[in-house]
């Protein structure tokens, strides 16, 4: 079943944050709902696999170091299960409320991880995705880019343990961010990449213009096509 989305004057905003692990994202997930928090907009954070209890026992599931025996189609089929408890329960109703809705990852990261990172057919993975969510896709889809080497040396300052995903050697994840650049040269009026290198600061700043300036649109000048 599709999912109607309400009145564009009325709806929320769905915001997905994407990037390879130790991108910072989610720092950035958490400095934008301080600004959406100070300035009183309502909001929601989230994340995927997870958001729901349901979710976060599959996100246990997914993540575990000792799952190693996890074959690639059970991998997807938990992301998308995960997935389409998440849209149901928590996104569409925040939607449906007028709030922004503040993801960390979703539908580019499947295609990133288990299309370009595993081999999955693309197809395969559109299907299977559209029928988890109903159709919803985000609005503005923010990439946090970030070069493989860096990536891992981030994480190794972490000091802790890789997940089963982060336990991924570096020829996966450069597969998985080419996979996440490819989508965005695909969708660029939808996906939009921020060098990940970057400050928090710098980052936050950038990312905060972008979500205000898709909720409040400037409108064309007077007289000019807006198609243009």
């Amino acid at each position: 079943m599709a999912y109607n989305r309400p009145d564009p004057m009325t709806r929320g905003l769905f915001i997905a944050f994407e990037g390879i692990d130790g991108c910072g994202k989610s720092t950035q997930v958490a400095r934008v709902a301080e600004r959406l928090l100070r300035e009183k907009i309502p909001h929601r954070v989230t994340r995927e696999p997870g958001g729901t209890r349901i979710g976060e026992q599959i996100r246990t599931v997914i993540m575990a170091p000792n799952h190693v025996e996890m074959c690639d189609a059970c991998e997807l089929l938990l992301y998308l299960a995960s997935r389409a408890q998440h849209v149901r329960e928590v996104i569409m109703p925040a939607l449906d409320r007028g709030e922004i809705v503040l993801c960390d990852r979703f539908q580019e990261a499947t295609i990133a991880y288990q299309c370009h990172g595993r081999d999955i057919a693309r197809d395969t993975v559109d299907r299977l995705n559209d029928y988890a969510t109903g159709g919803l896709s985000p609005d503005l889809t923010l990439l946090f880019d970030l070069p493989v080497d860096a990536s891992r040396a981030r994480l190794a300052k972490t000091g802790k343990q890789p997940d089963r995903l982060e336990g991924g050697g570096a020829a996966f994840f450069e597969r998985v961010r080419a996979g996440y650049l490819s989508l965005a040269a695909e969708f660029p009026g939808r996906i939009r990449v921020l060098d990940a290198r970057e400050s928090i600061d710098t980052l936050a700043e950038k990312t905060s213009r972008l979500i205000m300036e898709i909720r409040n649109p400037v409108p064309p000048a007077a007289g000019r096509n807006p198609k243009s």
